[in-house]
């Protein structure tokens, strides 16, 4: 029977800790710290970090292990240009071995040498059939010049591949979360309605829905102001 070599034996036990990391995690941030702290630990990085495809197709910082990642983020998802960008909607890794040759962002390159930064490694976090859909992207970074070998893409993908799981999972826990909150909040309020103005619940109902849609404002957050002020928004 083949056995593991230690290297491939280690590796396998660290990912079987971060998997039962990220399904104790309570919640998306906590995920994405896990995800990024594993990383340090798991590759030949000095810094990590991992962005967040949102809805409206924004990219938002998700989780950093130091400033000077998020600097590096905030330089492209200002000018909507560079490797984070391209990983995200391409859905594919980028790799550049020197920020202070590399040419294809030259401006943005520059300013990230100026940080301190030679090496980056961007890999995508890709869900659905044959990975139709970019949830994100695992960011990798290094003072070093060529940091990052053919080992460490491999690994990044795998990482990458266990984070797309366990960021969708988090992602629809706190959606199915807020739900139950806003429906909830949504009771409460129908609730005081019906005791204040002898309505019944269908009437309650109507009355919140037209204030939302009057004052373009969430259903959730019309029924918090009256259960907050006992009042409805102007």
């Amino acid at each position: 029977m083949a056995t593991l070599d230690p290297v491939d034996s280690a590796a396998a036990d660290a990912f079987a800790r971060l998997a039962v990391e990220l399904h104790d995690a309570s919640g998306v941030e906590e995920t994405v710290d896990a995800v990024v702290q594993f990383a340090l630990q798991a590759l030949n990085c000095t810094y990590a970090g991992l962005a967040l495809s949102t809805r409206g197709h924004r990219t938002e910082i998700a989780a950093v292990t130091d400033p000077v990642v998020a600097d590096v983020y905030n330089l492209q998802i200002d000018a909507d240009n560079g490797p984070l960008i391209t990983s995200m909607r391409e859905r594919s890794s980028v790799l550049i071995r020197d920020t202070g040759t590399d040419g294809r962002w030259p401006e943005w390159a520059e300013k990230v040498a100026g940080l301190g930064v030679r090496s980056v490694l961007d890999v995508p976090l890709m869900l659905g059939d044959g990975g139709s859909r970019t949830v994100g992207v695992l960011g990798l970074y290094s003072p070093d010049v060529d940091a990052f070998g053919v080992d460490d893409e491999a690994i990044a993908r795998i990482l990458a591949r266990h984070a797309t799981v366990a960021v969708a999972t988090a992602r629809h826990e706190q959606t199915m979360a807020e739900a139950v909150d806003a429906r909830k909040l949504v009771g409460m309020a129908m609730g005081i309605l019906m005791e204040r103005f002898d309505v019944d619940s269908d009437r309650a109902f109507a009355i919140l829905k037209r204030y939302s849609q009057d004052t373009n404002t969430k259903l959730r957050d019309v029924a918090q102001q009256l259960i907050d002020t006992r009042k409805l928004p102007r």
